[in-house]
């Protein structure tokens, strides 16, 4: 038996070389197809996280280099009254529930008299009208004491060119709003209704001073500020809603706010400190804020000042000379 198997053991340990080597050529491609797919795999994943990546940093340059809303009509960061028409009556009772039907009030005139010995500026050809420029922040308890008691007197030397009058809103009281930064928004409102209906900042801003909100109240709502201004008259209200409810000018509020903190324009080193701060021709005004007659004789004598130092004298005529006859 073991004679007659003998010539094909060869042939067996051939065949059985020959499986074992297939075997390990099918083994190294799968090995090699492993490596494969993991290097796909590695790379892929790479890619996600590159486009990822890149995703992140596109939207991070977007917000910071998204152009900050300015307001057109703003002047050093400053608003100029073009009208002073139309503010209600201070001392009248008035509310603000957002129903716009409740601030109709807002576009009423005032029937508070004038008082009789309030002096007035005078507007002459040789001096320019007095400028009056106020920082206000809407939730300033003095702010909206000063306007309480000179709006009436303000809109009447606007109106007859007397005054060059500029409210600057800031909002340095942002933080004492409940989280709202109600200051802020109120701030960025302003602006909303300067720059889309400038004819009745005047009167929005009285609004917004005279029915203030308390300190450490959360302040009205951004649907409640398009409401009071509707309320106020005006006209584009779309326009000046969507403004307000999209806070297009709190960024610009918060910026003109640090720019005020850092220095006044057209000042000697003067900076935003007090709330409000009053400025007649550059001086600030440091009387009660809740006197109006104090408040305008302080615009008087500041004018007076401007008046006589702008004042030319007009040169006498020298007499003429008497030719002495000859004798």
């Amino acid at each position: 038996m073991s004679n007659d198997q003998s010539p094909n053991v060869p042939a067996e340990r051939d065949r059985r070389e020959a499986v074992r080597e297939k075997a390990q050529q099918v083994k190294a491609r799968q090995a090699r197809l492993r490596v494969l797919r993991r290097s796909l795999i590695g790379a892929g994943a790479a890619a996600v996280v590159a486009v990822g990546a890149v995703a992140v940093t596109y939207a991070v340059s977007s917000n910071g280099s998204r152009p900050q809303a300015l307001p057109a009509a703003a002047t050093d960061d400053g608003f100029l009254v073009s009208s002073a028409t139309g503010v209600p009556d201070p001392l009248a009772p008035q509310a603000v529930d957002g129903d716009a039907s409740t601030l109709a009030a807002g576009a009423t005139p005032s029937t508070t008299p004038e008082p009789a010995t309030t002096p007035t500026p005078t507007s002459t050809s040789t001096a320019a009208p007095v400028d009056i420029r106020v920082y206000v922040d809407y939730l300033s308890t003095e702010a909206r004491e000063f306007q309480v008691a000179n709006a009436e007197q303000l809109s009447k030397w606007v109106d007859e060119d007397a005054a060059k009058l500029t409210y600057y809103p800031v909002a340095m009281l942002t933080s004492k709003s409940n989280g709202t930064k109600y200051s802020l928004r109120a701030a960025g409102a302003s602006a909303c209704v300067a720059t889309h209906a400038s004819d009745r900042f005047f009167a929005f801003n009285h609004e917004l001073l005279t029915n203030q909100p308390a300190v450490d109240s959360e302040g009205y709502s951004d649907q409640q500020l398009a409401d009071m201004a509707q309320g106020a008259g005006v006209s584009d209200v779309a326009t000046v809603r969507s403004c307000i409810e999209d806070e297009t000018y709190t960024g610009w509020a918060k910026a003109a706010t640090d720019r005020a903190i850092k220095g006044l324009p057209d000042t000697k080193g003067l900076a935003l400190t007090t709330l409000p701060t009053v400025l007649v021709n550059g001086t600030p005004y440091v009387g009660h804020m809740d006197d109006p007659k104090e408040f305008a004789q302080f615009v008087l004598t500041i004018d007076s000042n401007a008046y006589y130092s702008t004042a030319t004298p007009t040169p006498t005529p020298s007499a003429t000379p008497t030719a002495t006859p000859a004798g």
